[in-house]
């Protein structure tokens, strides 16, 4: 199942895909519940509503609205905390930013944690703004999305499968000389529409874990990152069992997972974002998250 936020009529709403991605239906009208938002469904008993919503969406629908006629927003608007990210997770990545922001290219022994302002994440076919009062130098990392739907601390390793909710598409948009100039990455990764997310979560069942999907960017048609996620130098097994030790994780919590190499500061003379650009962010398995830049 594939799990949005969308606007309708003037109204925001979260709701189901059908099985062919072309139309969404208002997860409320078929439950018969109020369902303010995607937090509020992650905070609930959500593993019965699946269910029930998976049997409604393989029977014939009359409510179902064509993805032409909404506005889909990022599948979670307004994250509840922070997003939780990770730095250096691709080696070639890593390298590749050596004598920038990384002085060394040596493999991690440790995973790298940061955190990500988002308020709010703005959905595919939204706009980029690239802050020039802020920053001179916009870059695009593609990173999939790990949203927890059971909370828990001293997530057991063999266990953590369970408390993932499902997996979405993050554009970790980064000021790069921001980041350079503070040494440490909060307000480089945080400004204003800097966090693209969609464009939609495909739920956990979907895919078979650990997730091994191919990773994609592109910035008008270019390819510039072509990956896998099972190039993880730290899975995402490792990430949440670590990141749950002594941290209670929460529903609705996202963790990135890092990007592969192919971002704008790799290249020779680097390739910023301009604006007119299309950055395309695509996982299989999700979808392609689009969006434009100003």
């Amino acid at each position: 199942m594939y799990f949005c936020t969308y606007i309708y009529k003037q109204v925001e709403r979260i709701g189901v895909l059908t099985k062919d991605k072309k139309s969404v239906i208002s997860m409320g009208s078929l439950l018969g519940i109020d369902i303010p938002s995607m937090n509020d469904f992650l905070d609930m008993d959500y593993e019965p509503l699946v269910k029930r919503l998976q049997g409604e969406v393989e029977s014939p629908l009359v409510d179902a609205v064509p993805l032409e006629h909404v506005t889909l927003l990022a599948p979670i608007p307004y994250p509840k905390q922070d997003i939780l990210c990770l730095g250096k997770n691709y080696l070639a990545h890593a390298k590749e930013l050596s004598g920038s922001i990384f002085q060394d290219d040596k493999l991690p022994q440790y995973p790298i944690y940061f955190s990500k302002r988002a308020r709010p994440a703005i959905g595919t076919g939204g706009t980029i703004y690239r802050q020039p009062e802020a920053t001179e130098k916009t870059d695009y990392e593609v990173e999939l999305a790990v949203v927890i739907g059971k909370g828990g601390s001293n997530i057991d390793p063999k266990d953590v499968a369970k408390h993932i909710f499902g997996y979405t598409i993050v554009n970790d948009v980064s000021a790069r000389d921001v980041q350079n100039q503070h040494t440490q990455w909060y307000r480089g990764k945080s400004l204003d529409t800097y966090c693209p997310m969609g464009p939609w979560i495909t739920y956990a069942s979907e895919i078979s874990f650990p997730p091994e999907l191919a990773i994609q960017s592109r910035v008008n048609g270019e390819v510039r990152q072509n990956d896998n996620t099972k190039n993880m130098i730290f899975s995402i097994t490792h990430v949440i069992s670590e990141l749950s030790k002594g941290i209670t994780l929460q529903s609705g919590d996202i963790i990135i997972t890092g990007t592969p190499a192919g971002v704008g500061l790799g290249f020779d003379p680097p390739k910023f974002l301009q604006q007119g650009d299309t950055v395309e962010c695509e996982i299989e398995g999700i979808g392609t998250l689009s969006n434009t830049v100003e």
